[in-house]
């Protein structure tokens, strides 16, 4: 059952992390007439995708009660740790979020490596696949992968139960992807135990003949080669690299994708991050 909003207390909070949080926390340019404390209400209101009049009042203890998800994207944008997003949810008359759900809480340290990347193609993912941040070359390169939701919300889930889910890989490679999906599920699932996001999963995709023949399998530690093969629909094939940095803690993955430099899929990559979605929607 949720508690009471705390208003005076969620109004210190609030105003304590942005005056705490400085530009270059967030990716922000440090301008010569900067004289605020910390970050201005407006940047921090952008940050966290709501109205800086709303931020205001809730900055001053008369504003609205934010719901769970609105809870959520201030944690996000203020670059909360687990222990203080947990504060903010009590302070906005929430329970703390259940174990599993704080999968979808971003790391105050991978959100300011993904800041210094808003042009390369990068993207954080959590344990089952779910994406849960892109960089605009990114979306340019794999299409707005945050847009869905329910189980969808899974790469991997996807993968087996929507063809398109495929075609930005090149065929040849599919196979192996299927096979290291599942080895990579069962790890989790055997990780987070009965009742987690992964055993869902699991049971929603039984009924997937592929799935179901290579989960009997019992594979486990397969892994993706750093090296990836994209078909892209308005560029064409495109060989990249893919650097991963985990976050152990939050069981987040940052995927970063490069080209060798001088090569054909080096133009394509570049071409991509300049256009960006727009040109080819």
């Amino acid at each position: 059952m949720d508690t009471a909003l705390d208003r005076d207390g969620l109004a210190a909070f609030l105003r304590g992390r942005r005056e705490a949080l400085q530009p270059e926390d967030v990716g922000l340019r440090r301008g010569p007439r900067r004289r605020t404390s910390g970050l201005r209400r407006e940047e921090v209101a952008e940050l966290c995708d709501m109205s800086a009049d709303y931020l205001a009042r809730l900055e001053r203890g008369s504003g609205s009660q934010p719901s769970a998800q609105m809870a959520a994207a201030i944690a996000r944008g203020l670059r909360l740790t687990p222990d203080e997003r947990d504060h903010l949810f009590l302070l906005c008359g929430h329970r703390r979020q259940p174990q599993h759900r704080g999968d979808t809480h971003i790391s105050p340290g991978l959100l300011r490596v993904m800041d210094r990347l808003q042009d390369t193609p990068a993207q954080i993912v959590g344990p089952i696949g779910e994406t849960l941040l892109q960089t605009p070359p990114a979306v340019a390169l794999l299409g707005d992968e945050t847009r869905h939701t329910g189980p969808a919300r899974s790469a991997l889930y996807r993968w087996f139960t929507d063809p398109r889910a495929r075609d930005r890989y090149l065929p040849e490679d599919h196979h192996l992807h299927s096979r290291v999906y599942v080895a990579v599920l069962r790890t989790v699932m055997t990780a987070q135990g009965p009742g987690s996001p992964a055993a869902s999963l699991v049971a929603d995709l039984q009924e997937y003949p592929e799935f179901t023949e290579l989960w009997h399998r019992q594979e486990v530690g397969l892994r993706w080669s750093n090296a990836k093969r994209f078909v892209h629909p308005e560029v064409g094939r495109l060989d990249l690299f893919c650097q991963t940095l985990l976050d152990p803690d939050q069981s987040q993955s940052l995927l970063i994708f490069t080209a060798s430099p001088g090569t054909e899929s080096n133009d394509k990559l570049s071409l991509l991050t300049v256009l960006g979605t727009e040109t080819f929607a």
